[in-house]
């Protein structure tokens, strides 16, 4: 099963302030580069990446766009998924017209970390529609807790494609299943929203990661969106705060090698080349 990692962020702080990686020592220090993870996943199947935003501080999430654009085309990378500011209206236009030009293949704007009225407002919801007219798909990133304000994101800008990341932040250290699948179950009846199978196993405890344990919240996600609505990430560097890069690769085909051959290979990069247009 090929893969293509529709989740790799990537870490230049000579270029770009990263404020939320203090306080985190697997992430405080250093770079993280394509060359980095291309030697950590030489032989690993990985045939492609597309950048995804890295929560850069806010007056440098242009500047990352810009800067990724000269990367892509290089190191295996496809594409970028680039950050935007959607609750306001100044220079958002400016900025859709400007991301033609740099390989940008979808949008996100990191919504767990700021007020749930954000994207309820009605300004959010229509410069999201005008990302789904430029064709382009938007990634969602809510915590478990969040996944009814997901859904009603999803049903207020139909038309809009839209990706929800890291199957809605499960908290499986603490066991809570039902109120994350009914989420999970509420956006899955909507057919433009996708999951991406990503970043779970930093939501277990510390040393507990598995094919096992992750099976059940793995297998409702797969069963509720289908193999043609689920792309994989790896969350790289992020992963490191779970099981790490090259054991989630490792169980991402543990926990896929029930599928048939045509499942695996539309979730390992058949979607991601649909959707994201790579």
């Amino acid at each position: 099963m090929d893969l293509i990692d529709t989740h790799q962020h990537l870490i230049w702080r000579d270029r770009l302030g990263y404020s939320w990686t203090e306080g985190i020592p697997a992430l405080a220090t250093g770079d993280f580069t394509p060359e980095d993870y291309q030697a950590q996943t030489k032989g690993q199947g990985i045939t492609g990446t597309i950048f995804m935003e890295c929560g850069v501080d806010d007056a440098d999430y242009q500047a990352e766009a810009r800067y990724v654009a000269t990367r892509v085309g290089g190191d295996g990378i496809l594409g970028q998924i680039a950050s935007c500011r959607p609750e306001t209206d100044a220079g958002f236009d400016a900025w859709l017209d400007e991301c033609d030009g740099l390989q940008v293949k979808g949008f996100r704007r990191i919504l767990h970390v700021v007020p749930d009225e954000m994207s309820q407002s009605a300004t959010f919801r229509a410069n999201l529609k005008k990302i789904g007219r430029k064709g382009l798909p938007f990634d969602m990133c809510f915590l478990a807790r969040q996944l009814p304000i997901a859904a009603d994101l999803a049903r207020a800008c139909d038309g809009q494609p839209l990706i929800l990341d890291h199957c809605g932040v499960p908290d499986i250290a603490g066991g809570a299943f039902d109120d994350w699948a009914k989420g999970i179950d509420r956006l899955a009846a909507l057919p433009l929203v996708s999951v991406k199978l990503s970043g779970i196993s930093a939501y277990c405890a510390p040393g507990t990661a598995g094919v096992d344990l992750l099976r059940p919240w793995a297998d409702h996600v797969l069963n509720r969106f289908g193999p043609g609505r689920v792309v994989w990430g790896s969350d790289w560097p992020v992963v490191l705060l779970g099981a790490g890069l090259l054991p989630w690769i490792e169980m991402t085909r543990g926990l896929l090698a029930s599928l048939s051959t045509d499942e695996q290979a539309a979730i390992g990069s058949g979607n991601a080349r649909r959707i994201y247009r790579v």
